[in-house]
């Protein structure tokens, strides 16, 4: 009796015990859980999954295939932008970097703008002329950013001109029928815009000109181009000429802002030799 009489005085004392045991379990198995909450937490962040440059770039042509809104041009230029620092190496990401931001440059309204989109056109195509030296669209747009640059800067020189042509002539002996023969276009602008002290000839742009609607006789600005040169050398009837053909194309598929640019400076040119 006096065996069973001291267990029963002892048992709230083992229930109180085997309830702080049941709890410090509880806690033991829930701080285990939090641990492997944080450690699958933390091989997550370690393993980010990156996107496929390639799916970067379908996503990016997309929204550059609506350019006319400049916002599509900012995002594609930000994911462009992100991809490259996973896969710095890649040629088509640099040189595409180089052509959409010079497209936000021509036709941005905001001047600090203009100037970091081709400041940064400039750095992407110097990249993409690094990595493949042998491939026009590094050089044309590299060479249009210098263009972009220098009709922007009060202090352009001589030294600006000949980097946009160097990259322009580069680009007619490794494929002269790139972007529908517009490397032509480009010298044509140089030296038609260009004053003459600083080589600026007219005749000189025409011959340019000219010269690539041969190569891309569908390339609307090349048209509108040359109907400028032709006024400039009081060749009116040959600058009607232009704008007529001009006025009766159709625009190609997917170069629809181009068209409308083309369209636009032709009605300028027509109003100016009435």
């Amino acid at each position: 009796m006096a065996s069973l009489y001291n267990m029963a005085c002892f048992r709230p004392v083992l229930l109180k015990l085997l309830s702080k045991v049941g709890l410090l379990a509880v806690f033991a198995v829930l701080g285990f859980g939090l641990i492997s909450c944080r450690k699958a937490a933390t091989a997550t962040a370690d393993h980010t999954v990156v996107r496929p440059t390639a799916d970067v770039i379908a996503e990016a042509d997309r929204d550059y295939a609506g350019r006319s809104d400049l916002v599509k041009v900012r995002q594609a230029i930000v994911a462009l932008r992100q991809a490259q620092a996973d896969d710095p190496t890649s040629y088509e990401l640099a040189w595409r970097l180089a052509k959409f931001n010079y497209y936000l440059g021509s036709h941005s309204p905001e001047p600090r703008e203009q100037d970091k989109a081709f400041r940064e056109g400039i750095d992407a195509g110097k990249l993409a002329v690094k990595l493949q030296d042998g491939k026009p669209e590094g050089h044309f747009w590299l060479g249009a950013n210098y263009g972009g640059t220098a009709q922007i800067s009060t202090l352009a020189g001589l030294g600006e001109i000949e980097d946009i042509k160097q990259e322009m002539e580069k680009v007619l002996k490794l494929d002269e029928s790139y972007q529908a023969g517009s490397a032509y276009m480009v010298l044509g602008q140089v030296y038609l815009e260009a004053p003459r002290l600083l080589g600026g000839d007219v005749n000189k742009a025409i011959g340019y000109l000219e010269k690539g609607v041969k190569v891309g006789p569908d390339n609307e600005l090349m048209r509108a181009k040359l109907a400028e040169a032709y006024m400039d050398a009081h060749r009116n009837d040959e600058a009607r000429k232009q704008i007529e053909v001009l006025m009766a194309m159709k625009p190609a598929p997917g170069y629809e802002p181009e068209y409308n640019e083309a369209i636009a400076e032709a009605k300028k040119i027509q109003e100016k030799i009435k």
